[in-house]
């Protein structure tokens, strides 16, 4: 349990920190997302502004982290500036490791410096460093190469920073790390710019101790054999998430430009099987994880006026950008996605969010809704990947009216432009690559951050509804056992890739050598209660379900099941709001 109760406090507006034991914090709800949501009740004052001082950003990890295979992801929990209730995103990296390593379990941040700073955490010390000079740079990697040149020291170290998009407060900016791994979503990288915050450097030196080494050996060899010998795993090592492209273009469930179809005849060019063949440059592993399911692609490109002379890019690639900025767009060039990819990797926007904007603000622009002078001459055109680039800089550079507006969100901008039938959005969060079926879309809408990996509805559409057939009752109740079973898993904190692998009985074990000793039924209801403690503090901010809306497009593009019944997923929203309910009245 080394340093695991401990929780680092950080004041930004006073440039003061303290060490406080939370043990009753870590002991009741394990860790990760269990307990940055109990510290984000504390900490948050109900109504605040999301780019107050004094919304925090909490990071939380837990008792597996540094301890065994795939359980490489630190929580950071907000109140989001994208959709104003509860912000939650996962990173993986080093970033657990580190934090766990220096002797926390948690650290939340509030405040504001009165100038750009970033933050140097090490020996149990904060330093509090002049980051002005960095403020601005267009390329959020060169301020983590700054940084890392800046910074002495040893041990397992993270750098977490935002871009220029952080720093002008697009709802949907993100926090990136290590360079390939990011805290994407709902715009913690926005709140780092509320604070003058440009970044976070960690370095761990402590160790981790279990109960019973005998028993941990055993264990961890039995999960790293798991680890290395599942067919699954393999796949994510070979050809990483991007595996889904070809499989969901088959079964009519790949999003593609904005939604009018779910086929994409280009689906083929930017795939897994072809970025493997001829783009991939390297993978990459987060701490502690034997798979390396990061896929890096090496993009050449001729400088224009140096014959013979190359740039060459390192750009990671996963399913949901592609998805996002691929198919989506109407992209099928893979150095052209790749472009795309590195601008908004560059400017710290988050690949899913941008995509799903830039989709909708194409179709607007297709129908008349908006024009040339809202897009400062930029011809939106599915497929015109140069037209996309500009774009996303305008967006992150909050340009004019039309951009500041798009960086708030599709739903944000169709208030002013119209198209709001075409807005591919959840509780005004932008959708995830999946249109499998009835239960991706419900999966979205009911998901306390409103995220695929909340629950895997897709994985309820090919797995149960292709062979039976479920009530609106009994498909909001397994949506609902699958994410509180997750809330589990992020309290951990494990990677979502491994939860076939760190089963219930596995977890009970790994919690036994960490010094819980809890019975599986303890375990489940344990996830129950987390997941109600999100949605109250959703319920807390403003988030309503009568506000919850399915999004009209999802209804008139077919899925594998033909098109979806809308009464039927209405009445399984309904079922849900009754039993989340429910589990809130328990705690």
């Amino acid at each position: 349990m080394s340093g695991l109760n401990n929780v680092l406090y950080i004041d930004l507006t006073k440039k003061a920190y303290k060490v406080v034991e939370r043990k009753d914090l870590f002991s009741e709800y394990i860790g990760g997302s269990g307990v940055a949501v109990k510290l984000l009740e504390e900490e948050c004052p109900q109504g605040v502004d999301p780019y107050s001082p004094e919304n925090p950003i909490i990071f939380a990890v837990g008792p597996l982290n540094g301890v065994l295979p795939i359980a490489s992801k630190t929580v950071a929990m907000f109140k989001s500036p994208h959709t104003g209730d509860l912000g939650e995103s996962h990173c993986g990296g080093r970033t657990s490791t580190a934090i766990r390593l220096a002797g926390f379990g948690a650290i939340v941040i509030k405040g504001k410096s009165d100038i750009p700073i970033y933050l140097s955490i090490h020996d149990g010390k904060v330093f509090f460093k002049n980051a002005t000079t960095l403020w601005g740079i267009g390329n959020i990697s060169t301020v983590g190469r700054v940084i890392r040149e800046q910074e002495g020291g040893s041990g397992f170290r993270t750098i977490m920073r935002i871009g220029i998009a952080g720093e002008n407060l697009v709802s949907y900016a993100s926090v990136a790390a290590e360079s390939f791994r990011h805290f994407g979503r709902l715009g913690l990288g926005a709140v780092f710019g509320s604070k003058n915050l440009k970044a976070i450097a960690i370095y761990g030196n402590d160790a981790v101790k279990v109960s019973d080494s005998k028993t941990y050996k055993e264990l961890y060899n039995d999960i790293y054999d798991k680890s290395v010998h599942s067919p699954l795993m393999k796949k994510y090592h070979d050809l990483g998430t991007p595996m889904n492209v070809l499989p969901l273009n088959e079964m009519n469930a790949l999003p593609t430009r904005n939604l009018q179809q779910s086929k994409f005849e280009g689906a083929e060019t930017i795939s897994g099987e072809y970025f493997l063949e001829h783009l991939l440059g390297r993978r990459v592993a987060c701490t502690h994880c034997p798979v390396a399911c990061i896929h890096i692609a090496a993009l050449r490109e001729p400088y224009e006026d140096e014959p013979y002379f190359y740039k060459t890019s390192m750009i990671s690639y996963d399913y949901e950008p592609i998805y996002a900025l691929g198919t989506l767009l109407g992209i099928s060039d893979a150095q052209g996605f790749l472009k795309l990819m590195d601008a908004v990797e560059e400017l710290g926007l988050d690949a899913m969010s941008t995509g799903v904007v830039l989709a909708w603000a194409t179709e607007a622009y297709e129908k008349g809704l908006i024009t040339d002078s809202e897009t400062l001459g930029i011809k939106f055109s599915f497929g015109d990947y140069n037209a996309y680039i500009k774009a996303a800089h305008h967006i992150a550079k909050r340009t004019n009216d039309f951009y500041k507006a798009l960086g708030q969100g599709a739903e944000y901008a169709s208030t002013i432009y119209g198209g709001n039938e075409f807005v591919l959005a959840y509780n005004k969060n932008e959708m995830a690559g999946y249109h499998t079926g009835p239960a991706c879309h419900i999966g979205l809408a009911l998901g306390a951050r409103h995220s695929h990996l909340d629950n895997a509805g897709y994985s309820i559409d090919q797995k149960v509804l292709t062979k039976q057939s479920l009530t609106p009752k009994e498909l909001a109740k397994l949506i609902i056992e699958e994410e509180s079973w997750r809330n589990i898993l992020s309290s951990l904190v494990i990677c979502f890739f491994a939860r076939e692998i760190y089963t219930k009985e596995v977890v009970k074990k790994a919690l036994e050598i960490s010094g819980f000793n809890m019975s599986e039924e303890e375990i489940l209801e344990l996830g129950k209660k987390i997941y109600a403690n999100k949605y109250k503090f959703k319920l807390r901010e403003g988030f309503s379900f009568e506000n919850l809306k399915l999004p009209k497009r999802i209804f008139e593009t077919p899925t594998q099941f033909g098109l979806l019944d809308k009464a039927y997923m209405e009445e399984t929203l309904q079922e849900a709001k009754e039993e989340i309910m429910k589990l809130i009245q328990g705690i």
